[in-house]
């Protein structure tokens, strides 16, 4: 049974990558004859291929357009078995990846050159694990760039505010000061008309208390009362679009920090905290309905 199946599919994939390597058809054929080989456990289907046939499958997955083994599958396929392990861990295959996902800078070629070289798989992991720092790096500093918006966001918030509060003030004090100069006013023109002493000393004294001139300090109240609420009502404007941004902001800080895995396990660890409060809880009823069981008996 096992001499029967794959045997046929092996003379024939020899006889087509023979005539032609670089062919659609030896490509195609590779990668079927690959695909039952990582279904098959433990090499079953590898010890029917030697191993220039399973270098020739890798070389093609490796160096086709469409990257059908990136360095991921070279690992799962290096995994499956010894005899792909050893041959996935040649340097041809590690050197087309390391140039096409890495390519060499004039600087770093030049450090590689003077450097003893090491194999080109030891390469591929200290300039991914390079990579991967730098890509780190930027997302820390794009999280950190964004949480320093957020701050001066808040910042000019409470600077709004503060205005909003002073000029808030400022509007109770003309007003408070506006009706004051509308009665010395009314006290002015109620002079000009006969009324009892005891009434006629007080608007006396309303309008001596008053320094200068009732009209003109009361036009400069008012003007000074419409200038109050233009204020806050510029600066209300003002607080509801920084507002606006500082949503904008927490919302593009959320997306950028958002991890897949890290909010998953967050929110398993919410169940799990919630399903062990609602245990508690069982718990505690179950034992006082038990001790009140214990009282009626």
């Amino acid at each position: 049974m096992n001499g029967v199946g794959p045997e046929p599919k092996s003379k024939s994939f020899s006889s087509s990558s023979s005539s032609s390597s670089s062919s659609s058809c030896s490509s195609s054929s590779s990668f079927v004859l690959w695909s039952t080989a990582t279904d098959a456990s433990e090499g079953k289907m590898a010890a029917f291929l030697p191993d220039e046939l399973w270098r020739h499958i890798l070389e093609v997955g490796v160096k086709s357009p469409t990257k059908s083994l990136s360095y991921k599958e070279l690992c799962c396929v290096s995994i499956s078995c010894r005899r792909l392990r050893r041959l996935s861990r040649e340097d041809s295959l590690w050197s087309h990846l390391l140039s096409s996902d890495f390519p060499p800078t004039s600087q770093s070629s030049s450090s590689s050159a003077s450097s003893s070289s090491p194999s080109c798989k030891i390469l591929y992991q200290i300039r991914f694990e390079r990579d991967r720092e730098k890509k780190r790096a930027a997302h820390r500093r794009a999280v950190m760039r964004k949480e320093s918006q957020i701050s001066e966001h808040l910042r000019r918030l409470r600077d709004i505010e503060a205005s909003l509060a002073r000029e808030t003030d400022k509007l109770k004090a003309s007003a408070s000061e506006l009706s004051n100069l509308h009665k010395v006013r009314q006290a002015s023109v109620a002079l000009n008309v006969w009324q009892p002493e005891v009434v006629r000393g007080k608007q006396k004294q309303i309008v001596s208390q008053c320094a200068v001139p009732v009209e003109s300090r009361i036009s400069a109240v008012e003007m000074e009362f419409r200038l109050c609420k233009q204020q806050i009502a510029m600066l209300r404007k003002s607080y509801e679009e920084e507002r606006r941004r500082l949503d904008a902001a927490k919302r593009e800080l959320e997306s950028i920090a958002y991890h897949p895995l890290r909010s998953c396990e967050r929110t398993s660890s919410i169940l799990g905290g919630s399903s062990s409060m609602r245990k508690k809880i069982k718990r505690c009823i179950d034992v006082k309905g038990c001790g009140k069981l214990g009282k009626t008996s």
